[in-house]
């Protein structure tokens, strides 16, 4: 039987796993399926991945369109996925939204995955109080998102905010977007497993249980981060930076060294009252703010 109650559908896509979730108007999620992301995870696998999930969500749930948050950034319409760095086959326009709404016949919404858990945290979680704050999600990438006067921004062509990728170390280690030395290739999960042979799950573990190894390293990571955030403190001067992703598991043992790298690099007008804060809405971010776009776009058709 199909609910009464309309919802839409939150789709996250990532480079391990595919989150897919039914949202009611106030963010509630009804239910959520998680698959595994193909291998490999070129645009066609992926598409015929999610399409029979939301065609069996479909039958029982009242749902009138999907949003899709994806690892790269998207045409200023929302439609088309423009590259996604870390999947193979994204490295060229993709038609997303037209893809899903022929397979599922949903109206689609597609935008890049930072900037949907930003949404969902500026909506329900850890940003809501601030209207200029940026996110950045630590995982097999490093993704970012920047919030202006209670708006998300995306630049003239939709592209804006890919914090991840910003130069760390010139000449470092080599990088998808041809920025070696970036960000991202220092503090995502192939970085972790590189400089330490674990992965970021087991070091959290290690840490809790005090093995100084770890502790140490997540110091160092705190530090290496927090050279990151002072570049982008200058350039923005946010009152928050919120740190989600997987590793954000591990935030209290890197955040404190990540704070104290800001301060000793930033000058106090450009960090006043600044706020390092983990988010809040975990896994389901990406889905939510996801959903929350599906939902003010297409609410009224």
């Amino acid at each position: 039987m199909v609910s009464n109650q309309k919802e839409v559908i939150g789709i996250d896509i990532g480079g391990t796993t595919i989150s897919i979730g039914c949202f009611i108007a106030d963010g509630g999620c009804t239910e959520s399926v998680t698959v595994a992301t193909p291998k490999p995870a070129i645009p066609e696998t992926v598409v015929n991945a999610i399409a029979p999930v939301v065609k069996k969500l479909y039958s029982y749930h009242n749902l009138f369109g999907i949003g899709v948050g994806m690892p790269g950034p998207t045409d200023e319409h929302n439609r088309i996925a423009k590259i996604a760095i870390n999947l193979p086959g994204w490295d060229h326009n993709v038609p997303l939204a037209d893809w899903l709404e022929t397979e599922t016949n949903l109206i689609t919404i597609v935008e890049n995955d930072a900037n949907c858990a930003a949404i969902g945290e500026f909506w329900l979680g850890a940003g809501k109080n601030f209207q200029n704050f940026i996110l950045l999600t630590l995982g097999t990438g490093v993704g970012g998102a920047i919030f202006i006067d209670g708006k998300l921004f995306k630049g003239a062509y939709g592209a804006a905010g890919e914090l991840g990728l910003i130069t760390l170390y010139p000449g470092g280690y080599p990088c998808n977007s041809g920025n070696n030395g970036s960000l991202e290739q220092y503090c995502s999960i192939g970085a972790i497993r590189r400089e330490t042979g674990k992965e970021p799950a087991m070091l959290g573990k290690l840490a809790q249980q005090g093995e100084q190894n770890a502790i140490a390293f997540w110091q160092q990571y705190g530090t290496t981060l927090g050279i990151g955030l002072a570049s982008l403190m200058y350039v923005l001067t946010p009152e928050a930076i919120i740190i989600g992703g997987g590793i954000s598991a591990s935030s209290k043992y890197f955040l404190p060294s990540a704070m104290a790298e800001i301060k000793r690099r930033v000058t106090p007008t450009s960090r006043l009252k600044l706020k390092l804060l983990t988010a809040q809405l975990g896994n389901n971010a990406g889905m939510l703010g996801a959903a929350k776009l599906a939902w003010d776009k297409f609410r009224k058709k």
